[in-house]
């Protein structure tokens, strides 16, 4: 292509021109624990705790009743708010009555709870904790079974 009478050169390989440049490193913020809970919540950061209960419940539709999973009964569940920085300790309680495990993926956390937390067995409780490094707002979720 021409501009104003000059060519230019159109590199077709742009992982070529990134190499060429010296390269690219990911750098992602420390956001999530790397260990235990323990490491962070006696890092002396604001620890904020959200507990949290997977229920399962029955609620009405137009075409008639449906199984929904809920996080302490509410759908949306409950609202987290924390200060960039603050160690979120998460847990989740499953009751020795409920139906199915259930476990939680929080976006915020940057990482898969899985390694930390997985499927919460019914009965049980699980926790994972993070720092919470990116700001904005984020869902949190049932992540399933394992």
């Amino acid at each position: 292509p021409q501009i104003g009478g000059t060519a230019l050169e159109v590199n077709a390989d742009p992982l070529a021109r990134v190499a060429s440049m010296g390269g690219l490193e990911l750098v992602m913020p420390e956001a999530y624990a790397a260990g235990p809970c323990a490491d962070l919540l006696d890092s002396g950061r604001p620890v904020v705790n959200f507990d949290i209960t997977g229920e399962s419940v029955t609620l009405p539709s137009l075409s008639g009743d449906y199984s929904a999973m809920t996080f302490s009964g509410q759908i949306p569940g409950p609202t987290l708010r924390v200060t960039q920085g603050d160690v979120v300790h998460m847990t989740l309680t499953i009751p020795s009555d409920e139906v199915t495990q259930h476990g939680n993926d929080m976006h915020a956390s940057q990482m898969s709870s899985k390694p930390y937390m997985g499927a919460v067995n019914i009965g049980e409780t699980g926790e994972y904790c993070f720092i919470a490094e990116v700001p904005g707002v984020f869902k949190y979720h049932c992540s399933g079974v394992n």
